[in-house]
């Protein structure tokens, strides 16, 4: 098992090692969420790192990585456990064609741990091979506050109820990072238990960078070009600006084409790389893509 970083330098060098690059202030809050053991609330728009950063945590640190995906609807009871009914059902079909069933002692024997399905929540309070796991609930925004008040006692006290069994309680309290799109605002109750950072868009040379930590084989044109580009096309009024994933993606693509540089018709055939929706490519497919190539050529040129 990996020791914990002892400085906020030693958790750059940490994520680095696993082609994450982060800047000073989220690297702090990292070193603080691991030396103080409090959940880590991430927010920001799709795409940005935030889920990654939760893969290099536990890469680094060599954790089990349990990752509960948050959707509408979800419950307690698919985040912590579940009952396996048909080994249930066999076995009272079993102890019924046997004959003289104890139904006091079939019951007691039903809800024990073999016949417990684990989910996320349940699993990351279990001890694991090197260490408390790290446990990424992604994309919180999703639920609904029933189930934030639930996290409440998963948060505060790092366990789960099962009416049947009982409190399970971590031993060792596993590394616990949330993340959210923000299409709701998650309640200030959750937020408190936390230690928050918001994810913001990198800069050029942190994008560049991160390019080039992903997309080795990238020439530095290519890099600095498809970095520039998705950076203008953030500034366009668009339904869904492209993430640095896009960015990531892009240039992975254009290297698959063995492209060397831009050009409008390889921007044409392209733009799904980094636009979702239609009505976005239509918007900057053609002229408009021309323009904004023309522009980063101008200032990459200027520089």
């Amino acid at each position: 098992m990996t020791r914990l970083p002892e400085s906020i330098d030693a958790v750059e060098r940490m994520l680095s090692g696993q082609n994450y690059v982060c800047g000073r202030a989220l690297a702090t809050v990292v070193f603080l969420s691991l030396k103080l053991g409090r959940p880590l609330f991430l927010e920001g728009e799709a795409g940005v790192g935030k889920t990654e950063i939760a893969k290099a945590i536990a890469l680094a640190l060599g954790r089990r990585l349990i990752r509960l995906q948050c959707y509408e609807g979800l419950d307690a009871a698919s985040a912590v456990c579940d009952w396996n009914f048909a080994a249930q059902m066999i076995a009272i079909r079993t102890a019924e064609a046997g004959g003289g069933a104890d139904r006091d002692a079939l019951r007691s024997e039903l809800f024990t741990e073999d016949y417990l399905i684990e989910r996320p929540l349940l699993a990351a309070m279990r001890p694991q091979p090197g260490g408390a796991p790290v446990l990424l609930i992604d994309e919180l925004d999703r639920t609904d506050e029933p189930f934030e008040a639930f996290l409440l006692e998963a948060l505060s006290d790092f366990q789960v109820t099962i009416p049947e069994l009982g409190t399970i309680k971590a031993p060792e309290p596993p590394i616990v990072i949330l993340t959210s799109n923000r299409t709701r605002e998650v309640h200030d109750a959750l937020k408190r238990r936390c230690l928050y950072h918001w994810v913001d868009y990198p800069g050029f040379d942190q994008e560049i960078e991160i390019v080039h930590a992903r997309a080795p084989e990238a020439t530095e044109r290519l890099s600095r070009e498809v970095v520039a580009f998705v950076q203008k096309l953030r500034t366009e009024d668009l339904f869904k600006k492209p993430g640095v994933a896009e960015t990531i993606d892009w240039a992975k693509c254009l290297l698959a084409l063995d492209v060397i540089a831009l050009s409008p018709e390889v921007i044409a055939d392209t733009l799904g790389a980094i636009l979702k929706y239609q009505d976005d490519i239509q918007k900057i497919a053609g002229s408009p893509a021309k323009k904004i190539l023309d522009q980063v050529r101008a200032d990459l040129a200027a520089v």
